[in-house]
């Protein structure tokens, strides 16, 4: 008799029901099963399961081909576990038990970590740093090797036919295992599995006709639309998607030259012109006239989908209700202040809250400039802090913009992409501006010159002077991914760069001659926990202190130099919030996702599983003694924000000090924005979350002949210093600029 059947299953599984479809989880331990005892077709049909355990039998191999959508947990400990590669199906994985299996090696468990795209739980440890490692980091330096091999010693047979294809297959990857090598030996076998099926992605990817792959990208961006964003951007090293907010893997070519602003498109791909639909050669979106969006709408269900780094965690009735009250009880454990929330001084004419309407959505990053991608993520814009280099203070409608393998400039007022800037391989994370002094020679004096700095996956920084139109030089920052580059506004040659591999280094980029000659200088480093995700300067102290917000926390660092001998200095303090106290295994509220100072004194942070922004104090916070052993402070928090209730992290928020405005968009296309000039003294004391000034909604925007495109998840957004536009990112390639209007 079989072991497994249907009424085993039944038996074994709840919610009692008598139907397969219905249960959700299974308990097949200890019953001496063999893999040959699991029934694919049967199991099958457990398409609401998410929890499994199989521990305690004699299984070397899962079924291959087993298909359970929904699983989430699934323990094998215990087993005779051999072959790891049979869980490849089962792709929804989160987290997974694989203790007291005899024959699991190193390389296996690196195996699982790249099979299983959402695996973040492995034997009860938190692994999703070294697993998005393993996707991305490690896989692109095998992507960079197999490449280099590939040009050096082999090429097309011509023609293409099948039995030259499959010889040349068997050639090039029996010559990549051979001699690509990376990393420990310890994991060779690891290196040797990953090389092979890489080489034979990488040669298909050269035969395969163009329109597919975009098609296909698309489909899995659509399907399994989630990312790194790291981490700040992962995404699987199998699966070109946005899983993971780390990035995608693309072999490396050397850099092209940047694009003349001929080579550049000058239209948005995407325009919105309400009401209108234009016919042009150009791919054009307008939006569907909507009614004025509330100005705090119901929160929705979370959705399915995370970002690409991010992992999914799915949310019962139970979980939601808890939140709602964890939410309505957290204000009584935030610090309260004797002063409360000064009022913050605006720059503003007025202070009534602007008005913004949607003016462009463009898609300027597209792959290939397809206008069908959108699976290309953007990850930063940055308005110019000052007019540009001319002096007529066009640098306020100019904003740049980051993503894939191209850095824009663009105007706001016309949607007109002035300058594109292509790095094939690339995938650019962050850009800043500023300001530094170019030599003219001869006698002449030196002028100021506004340049921009962009980096990403490769590690390299790249330096752009877009007036000119020149990209005139690059430099290695760190043989990780960069996350993060900030610039210190009162030093202009001054550039931080966050890396992933946890540190944040200083340099001095220096000035530029007439003939683009420049130096860089390493100045600190500073030695991190995490992945740094944003960068912030105390605007009266830019060169005396750094705050970083990480995956692990918000951390300050002492950058003053001079003060001390060496170059490596780790943290001066830890900067700690109340909800802290609150934390399960299901929420982490450590991972600081957005940072930004809206006065010299006033801070806005948050993290994306509070449902909040919070504002602090900088200077009260600072002015408390540390703990010794933790070198901890409580922040002062001076008011909370009510925010998207989402699992997606990484959705950066910003300010625009001069206006006295904080926007943050979320994972449906919405951006929340706060003007904070006349906050109540009283407003925290209420315990209750003040409500955002308006939530501007999706402008829903349709492609000409096609259905309306949903609202994605808003990266990034930047407003100049005037707030006469505000630019947010989506993570479907979508650049939407909002512009202020006038009040009658």
């Amino acid at each position: 008799m079989e072991k497994i059947n249907e009424k085993v299953l039944l038996e074994k599984g709840s919610p009692k029901t008598n139907k397969l479809e219905q249960i959700k989880t299974l308990n097949l331990s200890r019953l001496a099963l063999k893999h040959q005892d699991l029934p694919v077709r049967l199991l099958s049909r457990l398409q609401s399961l998410e929890r499994w355990d199989l521990s305690g039998n004699r299984l070397q191999e899962l079924p291959k081909n087993l298909e359970l959508p929904a699983l989430r947990y699934l323990d094998l400990s215990d087993n005779q576990m051999e072959d790891v590669t049979t869980l490849e199906s089962l792709s929804g994985l989160e987290e997974l038990k694989m203790e007291d299996n005899l024959y699991i090696t190193v390389s296996d468990n690196y195996k699982l970590m790249v099979l299983l795209p959402n695996l973040r739980i492995y034997n009860g440890k938190d692994v999703s740093t070294t697993a998005n490692h393993l996707r991305f980091v490690y896989s692109e330096n095998l992507r960079t090797r197999i490449t280099a091999l590939w040009e050096k010693s082999f090429q097309l047979p011509d023609p293409i036919t099948a039995e030259k294809m499959s010889t040349l297959e068997t050639k090039f990857v029996q010559t990549a295992r051979q001699q690509v090598k990376f990393g420990p030996s310890s994991v060779s076998d690891f290196t040797k599995w990953r090389v092979e099926s890489m080489a034979k992605e990488y040669l298909f990817s050269l035969t395969e006709p163009k329109q597919k792959p975009e098609s296909r990208e698309s489909t899995d961006t659509t399907e399994n639309c989630d990312v790194s964003p790291t981490t700040k951007r992962k995404e699987t090293a199998s699966v070109m998607d946005t899983n993971t907010r780390l990035t995608p893997c693309k072999k490396l070519r050397t850099d092209l030259p940047a694009s003349s602003v001929e080579d550049s498109p000058r239209k948005s791909s995407l325009r919105l012109k309400p009401q209108t639909l234009i016919q042009t050669n150009t791919n054009r979106m307008s939006p569907r006239k909507t009614g004025q969006p509330p100005s705090t709408p119901t929160r929705g269900p979370v959705r399915a989908e995370t970002p690409r780094r991010a992992s999914k965690v799915r949310q019962t009735k139970d979980d939601e209700a808890q939140m709602k009250q964890e939410k309505n009880s957290k204000a009584t454990d935030l610090q309260r202040d004797a002063d409360m929330l000064p009022k913050i001084k605006s720059c503003s004419k007025t202070q009534q809250p602007v008005h913004l309407k949607p003016l462009h959505v463009l898609q300027c990053h597209s792959k290939r400039d397809s206008s069908e991608d959108f699976s290309t993520q953007l990850w930063a814009c940055a308005f110019p802090s000052l007019p540009d280099s001319t002096g007529a203070g066009g640098g306020c409608r100019l904003v740049a913009t980051c993503g894939g393998d191209s850095v824009c400039v663009i105007d706001c007022e016309t949607g007109m992409v002035m300058k594109k800037y292509k790095v094939p391989g690339e995938e650019f994370f962050s850009l800043a501006w500023s300001t530094v002094l170019m030599s003219r020679g001869g006698g002449a004096p030196a002028q100021h010159c506004t340049i921009l700095a962009a980096g990403g996956k490769r590690g390299l920084v790249k330096l752009i002077h877009p007036r000119n139109n020149v990209a005139y030089g690059e430099f290695r920052a760190s043989r990780k991914s960069l996350s993060v580059l900030r610039f210190n506004h009162n030093q202009g040659n001054f550039l931080f760069t966050g890396s992933y591999d946890n540190k944040i280094v200083m340099w001095d980029i220096g000035g530029v001659d007439s003939q683009y000659n420049f130096k860089v200088v390493q100045l600190l480093v500073l030695e991190i926990s995490a992945t740094p995700l944003h960068i912030c300067l105390p605007p009266t102290s830019p060169s005396s202190h750094l705050l970083t917000a990480c995956e692990d926390g918000l951390h300050c660092y002492n950058t003053q130099l001079g003060t001390n001998n060496t170059t490596k200095r780790s943290k001066e303090m830890e900067i700690t919030f109340p909800i802290y106290k609150k934390e399960d295994k299901d929420h982490d509220y450590h991972t600081i996702d957005g940072l930004s100072f809206l006065t010299d004194d006033i801070v806005a942070s948050k993290n994306y599983m509070h449902g909040s922004i919070y504002l602090w104090s900088w200077s009260r916070t600072k002015a408390q003694r540390p703990d010794k052993k933790s070198k901890s402070v409580c922040a002062v928090v001076l008011a909370e924000l009510q925010w998207a209730n989402t699992e997606i992290p990484y959705l950066a928020l910003n300010t625009c000090p001069g206006q006295a405005y904080i926007v943050c968009g979320d994972d449906k296309g919405r951006l929340w924005t706060y003007h904070v000039t006349n906050l109540e003294k009283n407003c925290f004391q209420t315990g209750k979350p003040i409500q955002p000034t308006k939530v501007l909604e999706w402008p829903a925007p349709v492609r000409q002949g096609l259905s309306q495109v949903e609202g994605p998840s808003i990266n990034s957004v930047a407003m100049d210093p005037e707030l006469h536009f505000l630019v947010a990112l989506s993570d479907k390639n979508m650049v939407i600029v909002w512009k202020r209007e006038e009040s009658s």
